[in-house]
C-alpha cells in the first residue's frame, strides 16, 4: 500500500539540511499573510489549503516554496491539472495560485516513495501573474540554488524590469516637477548609485540635516570613490564637472528631504535591481526611458542599443575570456557590459583572469562628456572597466594609436546616426575607424541604418568600396523594423559583420540573414520587450545559421557581392511560398490601401 509519509520524509530530509536560513512549516503557517492566502485553497474546495510543506527564507520575504507530495508516481499529474486532491502537480499549482496573490511562489510537486524513483516537477508563479512557468528540471536542488535560480530567472527579470520601468516613469515625473533638466537626470542617478557603493555613505546619508550638506556629501563621496579607483586626473576633473550641478541645483540643495528621498528610492528600486541582475546596462535603459518621456535628444543621433542586441553581438563574435573589446562609440557602455558578462562566464571563476578582463580588456571611446560620465559610472557600478574608457574623438590620431597599442580583437559599435547635415560623419566612417584599430583578423560588428547597405552611388558607395578593399564583409543581418522603438527614433537597421585587415575576395560569399522577427511585443509602459518569452529560441537560430552559413528560403542566403550592389537579404533570398496564406494576402492588400489613404494617393482608373 502506498505510503505518502515516506515521500514527505524524503522531502523533509532534503530541506532540513538548510534550516539555518529557511523556515520549514507543514500543513499550515504561523505567518498570518500565508495563512490568510491559503483560505479557500482547499484541494476539495471546502476550506483552507494544507500543503505538505511551506518553506520561507530568512533573508527574502518575497519568495516562498510550497511542496505537494504523493506516494504513487502515477498520481503525479492529471491530464487537465484540475484534480487537486489526487495529483501532486495539480495540488501544488492550486496552492501557488492562491499564494501568488502575496508572494513569488516556487511550487514543487513530488511523487514516489524512494529517492531512486522520485518524480519531481517545479513551477514558478510570480506575484500578480495569471500563470506559472515550469522551471529547474526533474531533481530536487539545494535550497540556495532555488533562491538563486528564482532571482536570475527570465520570468523574474521580466517582472523586475517592468517594475523598474514603472518606477522610472514615476521618478521622471518627480524630477520634472522639481525642474531637474532631462540631460541631468541620468547623471544624478549614476552619481547616487556610485555613492551607494560606499558603506560610510549608506549608513550616514539620512543623518545629514540640510539638503545642501547632503548634496556636498554625495558629490564628495563619488569624487573620492572614483579617485580611489585610479581614474586619471583629467577624467576625474571631467566627471566632477558633470556631477557638479548637484551642488548648485535649486531643488536638490533647498527642498527639504527631496535629495534624501531620491537616494532612498533609488537604492530600493534601482540599486537592488543592479545587484540582482548583473551585467545589464541599467543606466543606458534609464537614459532611454528619460528620452522617451522628454523627447529631447533626437537631434544628437542618440540611439542606444537594446540589451538583447548587445548580448547578440557578444554571441555572434563568440566573445571569450581572452577577447579584447573596443567600442569607439561607447555611449553608456552597453556593448562593453554585455561582453564583460560572457568573458567572465568563460573565465569560470579564475579570479586573476577576471581582474584582468575588467581592468585591461574592455576599451571604449566616447565623445560627449555627459554620456562619457554615464559610461564610466556604469562600468564602475559593474566593478571596473572604467579606466580604459576615453573621453574624446575616436578619429583623433593619438587616440587611434593609443587604442591600437591595446590590440583589441573584437570591435562593437552603434555609431551616431547621421542627421540631415552633410557635415555629419557617416556611419561607415565609424566602422572603418573601428576596423583600423583592430588586430589582423579581428571581428567588427556594427549596427547601422539600412540605407547604408543599400547605397550603390555617391559618398556611401565610395565608403563601401574602401571597406572591401581593406576588410572582409562576412555578413549583413536585416534587423526588426521597430528595434529602436524604445528610443523613439524611427530608423530601420541592419547588422554588418567584418573581418579586419583581410581584403574582401571577389569570390567570397557573404551571409545575408532576414532577422526581422525577434519575438518582441510592444506595450505603452514597457515599450518593446520579450513578453512572450520567444527571444532565446529565436536567438539560438540566428546565431547557428550565421556560424554555419546556412541557406533557408525566406530567411537566409549566401551571395557574392561587390560595393555596387545592395547589402541586404531582401535583395537576394528566395521566397518560401509554402508558408503563405490567404491572410498574408489580405494583410498585404490592407497595408497597401492604408498607405494610399495616409499619403492621399489616388490611383488613376484604367
Amino acid at each position: 500500500m502506498a505510503n505518502e509519509r515516506k515521500t514527505e520524509q524524503i522531502v523533509r530530509s532534503h530541506f532540513e539540511k538548510d534550516n539555518s536560513f529557511i523556515q520549514i512549516e507543514e500543513q499550515k503557517s504561523d505567518i498570518l499573510k500565508i495563512d490568510k492566502a491559503l483560505k479557500g485553497a482547499s484541494k476539495k474546495g471546502d476550506g483552507k489549503g494544507r500543503p505538505e510543506f511551506i518553506i520561507t527564507f530568512n533573508n527574502n520575504n518575497d519568495f516562498l516554496i510550497v511542496v505537494e507530495c504523493k506516494a504513487d508516481t502515477t498520481k503525479h499529474e492529471s491530464t487537465n491539472r484540475d484534480k487537486y486532491s489526487e495529483y501532486a502537480i495539480d495540488g501544488a499549482l492550486l496552492y501557488a495560485s492562491f499564494l501568488s496573490k502575496e508572494y513569488d511562489v516556487l511550487a514543487i510537486a513530488v511523487s514516489g516513495e524512494t529517492s531512486q524513483k522520485l518524480k519531481i516537477s517545479h513551477f514558478l508563479h510570480l506575484k500578480g501573474e495569471r500563470k506559472a512557468t515550469q522551471i529547474f528540471g526533474d531533481k530536487l536542488l539545494p535550497t540556495q540554488d532555488y533562491l538563486n535560480g528564482y532571482l536570475k530567472s527570465p520570468e523574474k527579470f521580466r517582472q523586475d524590469y517592468n517594475n523598474l520601468l514603472a518606477f522610472t516613469k514615476t521618478l521622471n515625473e518627480k524630477l520634472h516637477t522639481y525642474k531637474i533638466l532631462e540631460s541631468q537626470r541620468s547623471l544624478l542617478l549614476s552619481c547616487i548609485l556610485i555613492a551607494l557603493e560606499d558603506e560610510a555613505f549608506r549608513v550616514s546619508y539620512d543623518k545629514i540635516t540640510t539638503p545642501r550638506n547632503l548634496a556636498d556629501f554625495l558629490t564628495k563621496t563619488v569624487s573620492d570613490k572614483l579617485e580611489n579607483a585610479n581614474i586619471q586626473r583629467e577624467k576625474l576633473d571631467n566627471l566632477n564637472i558633470q556631477f557638479g550641478f548637484i551642488k548648485t541645483d535649486t531643488s536638490l540643495t533647498t527642498k527639504d528631504g527631496l535629495l534624501k528621498e531620491l537616494i532612498g528610492e533609488i537604492d530600493t528600486n534601482i540599486n537592488q535591481f543592479i545587484k540582482t541582475h548583473e551585467y545589464f546596462d541599467v543606466l543606458g535603459q534609464l537614459y532611454i526611458e528619460f528620452l522617451r518621456y522628454a523627447n529631447s535628444d533626437k537631434g544628437l543621433g542618440i540611439v542606444l542599443t537594446p540589451p538583447h542586441i548587445t548580448e547578440l553581438f557578444a554571441e555572434l563574435a563568440q566573445v571569450n575570456k581572452n577577447s579584447i573589446i573596443y567600442d569607439n562609440c561607447t555611449g553608456t557602455g552597453g556593448f562593453l557590459i554585455s561582453a564583460m558578462k560572457y568573458m567572465i562566464k568563460d573565465a569560470n571563476g579564475e579570479e586573476m583572469k577576471i581582474r584582468q578582463i575588467k581592468s585591461e580588456q574592455l576599451i571604449g571611446t566616447e565623445y560627449q562628456a555627459h554620456i562619457f560620465a554615464l559610461a564610466v559610472s556604469n562600468m564602475y557600478i559593474h566593478q571596473d572597466g572604467k579606466t580604459n574608457i576615453l573621453n574624446g574623438d575616436c578619429f583623433n590620431t593619438e587616440i587611434v594609436e593609443q587604442i591600437k597599442r591595446k590590440k583589441p580583437t573584437i570591435g562593437f559599435l552603434n555609431p551616431p546616426y547621421q542627421g540631415n547635415k552633410k557635415t555629419d560623419i557617416d556611419e561607415l566612417e565609424f566602422i572603418l575607424n573601428n576596423l583600423d584599430c583592430l588586430v589582423d583578423g579581428g571581428t567588427c560588428i556594427a549596427i547601422v541604418p539600412m540605407q547604408k547597405a543599400l547605397a550603390t552611388t555617391g559618398f556611401v558607395y565610395e565608403l563601401k568600396k574602401e571597406i572591401l578593399e581593406k576588410h572582409t564583409l562576412e555578413a549583413v543581418l536585416s534587423m526588426p523594423d521597430e528595434l529602436f522603438f524604445n528610443s523613439d527614433v524611427n530608423v530601420v537597421t541592419c547588422v554588418m559583420i567584418f573581418t579586419a585587415h583581410k581584403k574582401h575576395s571577389p569570390t567570397k560569399k557573404t551571409y545575408f540573414g532576414y532577422y526581422k522577427d525577434d519575438g518582441f511585443i510592444k506595450r505603452k509602459i514597457q515599450g518593446r520587450f520579450d513578453g512572450l518569452g520567444k527571444w532565446d529560441r529565436i536567438k539560438e537560430k540566428w546565431i547557428s545559421y550565421f556560424i554555419n552559413r546556412e541557406d533557408e528560403a525566406g530567411f537566409s542566403v549566401n551571395k557574392v557581392v561587390t560595393p555596387n550592389e545592395e547589402w541586404c537579404a531582401e535583395a537576394y533570398m528566395e521566397t518560401d511560398y509554402s508558408n503563405l496564406t490567404e491572410r498574408d494576402f489580405e494583410d498585404t492588400v490592407l497595408n497597401y490601401v492604408t498607405f494610399l489613404l495616409n499619403n492621399r494617393i489616388k490611383l488613376d482608373d484604367e
